[in-house]
């Protein structure tokens, strides 16, 4: 065969000739849509683009924690799966995880995680759920069933998807977390080391040309035990990456530092051409300067951050997170989806009556229960864990995914004018925005202040509670100190004249308020008056009231605090659109409605008349002459005390007044309560 002497090159020149060619081809790979890739500061899709991924940890799901379920001490998986045990036995045990594991993550669960407006999930995993019964890994294991039904709805719902070992052999942290043994194992025996890379072979043969999985986050949260080095971290590190390498599988790998993802000595120079440092953040300031040290290390490296946690704080707190991340292109996934009676997730799991009767015996606090009690209450919860039996956060994903979130309030719910105004319906938006309290984000992890001293309902600082009040609505506003305010945007229906009721509760003199539309007085002091208790309420009425037609943002002000607040209630008792009213009179109810003191009756004339009102009990016995004379054209308001002709006090019941005007005469229903 003939060869062209341009081509008779030698050994070395062919060696640096393939180096190239391979490289080049390298390259154009990275833009050929093929993986996802970390290249410089910056991750690539698989459509070539630049993107920053906006995660969702379903933390709980596979590794359950103690916390999310409200158990004593934090437990860890096994620690959990023992207390079970010890009330139903092993067998129902593994009977109430398979229903646990089925209603906590279905299909429309990621079908409503996309909805939502997040692009990819993290899934935490625990090494021991993909092997069989003599401990070794199977791809008929339940965890690969599992995770191949959450890929396969992932890539249905156009998600991407991140995988977290959070449990490694022996636990490569102390804590529940990694269901250790109370010490970080992986590290203190080298067969453990020798698992956890064999659960990454394992991994990355099933899954090497799935497109849709991100990469691997190879330990979650590491804290290498007295006598240990970071250094035993990178060398771990690197065993387990030239594993998946030599695999051919080509996802990113998240590397995480030592002391839960926040110290990353001896982890630089990156080892890996397609790795990503992934830290955590809690508890601490929402501010640049938290996280200038990883960003100069992204700096020195040429590799992408990834905040693979950040969570278990307030809205407001979310929002400036992601805030600062997303302004310095860093990706993040949020902490996390499901929890039981909380308010920090986006679907809170209804708590049960039953399995509190098992958290009390847990706690100390009640007899063990029997078998047959603590299964059914064990069964019901694992299918409450269904996301169309849980509560809706809506306020939570607003904070995670509504840019206006940090400069704009918006509705929480649709407030109509006349109406009812629950306290807690005030607006979304962080603090300053939509509200302002004192205490809205939790800063420091050993003074453990809670954002949400109550812990009801919503996750702004607002501190909110059961109102317990039978003729009220289920939630008040309470620990108000002064200056702090809410914000509500309202629609008001009609032009008019209102009633409004304000319902509150306090043992303590001197409080006050003060209400204004669109930042204009509306009622410049309301006197708080002392109802005898915090949950003794009373109602605050205010008459005459105008508001104008359309939508008004109504700001209430604390001016004094220290009184519990339920709801703001408007009635509208006069408007111009009652002049063309048939009969040209217009009885409008009596408010308060009931009342124990003093009720209002608000009556509108189109034109100057004789008008009489007289009040009937119950059994059509008159009580009371009320009115009997001339009225002028509008709105009159007429008040009884609950008195009779006599002068004496009525007892609590049904009572009826009746105008008689012009020949026609009107009748409505009060309740007077004593």
């Amino acid at each position: 065969m003939k060869v062209c002497k341009c081509f008779n090159v030698t050994y070395s020149m062919r060696k640096v000739i393939l180096f190239y060619f391979v490289f080049i081809l390298g390259v154009l790979n990275v833009y050929s849509g093929e993986f996802v890739k970390a290249r410089g500061f910056v991750f690539i899709d698989t459509s070539g683009n630049e993107i920053i991924f906006k995660g969702i940890g379903l933390g709980g799901w596979l590794v359950p924690e103690g916390y999310m379920l409200r158990m004593p001490g934090y437990g860890s998986p096994t620690s959990i799966k023992e207390m079970i045990e010890d009330l139903i036995g092993e067998k129902d045990t593994e009977e109430f995880f398979k229903l646990y594991r089925k209603y906590f993550v279905q299909e429309k669960d990621i079908k409503r995680i996309a909805e939502l407006g997040f692009n990819s999930i993290r899934i935490p995993l625990h090494y021991a759920l993909f092997t069989d019964t003599d401990m070794s890994f199977s791809y008929n294991s339940e965890g690969i069933i599992i995770l191949d039904s959450l890929l396969n709805w992932c890539k249905r719902y156009g998600l991407y998807l991140i995988l977290d070992l959070h449990c490694a052999p022996g636990g490569q942290n102390p804590g529940n977390i990694s269901d250790s043994p109370g010490r970080a194992e992986l590290w203190i025996y080298e067969e453990n080391k020798d698992k956890t890379i064999e659960f990454w072979d394992f991994i990355s043969e099933r899954y090497k040309e799935e497109k849709a999985i991100v990469g691997y986050d190879l330990l979650n949260e590491p804290v290498l035990p007295e006598g240990y080095s970071t250094n035993d971290l990178r060398e771990l590190y690197i065993r387990i990456k030239d594993e998946i390498r030599e695999n051919g599988d080509e996802h990113i790998l998240f590397i995480e530092g030592n002391w839960y993802a926040t110290d990353f000595s001896n982890l630089e120079p990156p080892f890996d051409l397609n790795m990503s440092y992934a830290f955590h953040k809690y508890w601490n300031e929402p501010i640049k300067s938290s996280i200038t040290s990883y960003l100069d290390m992204s700096l020195r490296s040429l590799r992408p951050l990834w905040l693979g946690e950040f969570g278990e704080n307030s809205n407001h707190w979310f929002s400036k997170v992601i805030d600062i991340a997303e302004n310095n292109n860093i990706s993040w996934n949020w902490w996390t989806y499901k929890k039981i009676d909380a308010t920090s997730v986006i679907y809170s799991v209804e708590l049960t009556r039953e399995y509190q009767r098992i958290l009390d015996y847990w706690n100390e606090r009640a007899s063990k229960p029997s078998p047959e009690f603590a299964k059914l209450a064990l069964f019901n919860l694992a299918k409450k864990l269904d996301m169309d039996s849980c509560e809706f956060r809506r306020d939570v994903v607003a904070a995670l995914l509504d840019d206006d979130f940090k400069s704009v309030n918006k509705p929480f719910e649709e407030l109509n004018i006349p109406g009812l105004i629950p306290a807690v319906y005030y607006d979304l938006g962080g603090n300053g925005i939509a509200y302002s309290d004192n205490e809205y984000q939790m800063t420091t992890y050993p003074n453990w202040v809670a954002w949400n001293k109550g812990g009801r309902f919503r996750n702004d600082g607002v501190d909110i509670e059961e109102s317990e009040d039978v003729q009220g609505v289920r939630y008040s506003i309470g620990w108000i100190e002064d200056g702090e305010w809410l914000k509500y945007s309202v629609d008001v229906a009609t032009t008019g004249i209102y009633n409004l009721e304000i319902r509150v509760a306090t043992p303590n003199d001197g409080c006050k308020m003060s209400i204004y539309v669109d930042e204009n007085p509306l009622v410049s002091e309301v006197k708080v008056p002392n109802t005898g208790g915090w949950k003794i309420w009373n109602d605050i009425i205010i008459d005459s009231i105008r508001l104008e037609k359309g939508m008004h943002e109504l700001k209430v002000l604390f001016v004094r605090g220290g009184f519990n607040f339920e709801y703001l209630k408007f009635e509208l008792i006069y408007s111009s659109v009652y002049q063309n009213i048939e009969n040209k009179i217009f009885l409008n109810g009596n408010y308060p409605n009931p009342f124990n003191n003093v009720t209002a009756i608000p009556i509108v004339l189109n034109e100057k008349s004789k008008v009489k009102v007289d009040i009937y009990s119950v059994e059509g016995r008159l009580v009371k002459n009320l009115y009997k004379g001339e009225m002028g054209n509008g709105l009159n308001i007429l008040r009884w005390n609950g008195l009779d002709n006599f002068g004496r006090a009525l007892p609590s019941g049904v009572y009826f007044y009746r105008i008689s005007c012009n020949g026609i005469s009107e009748m409505k229903k009060m309740l007077l309560l004593r």
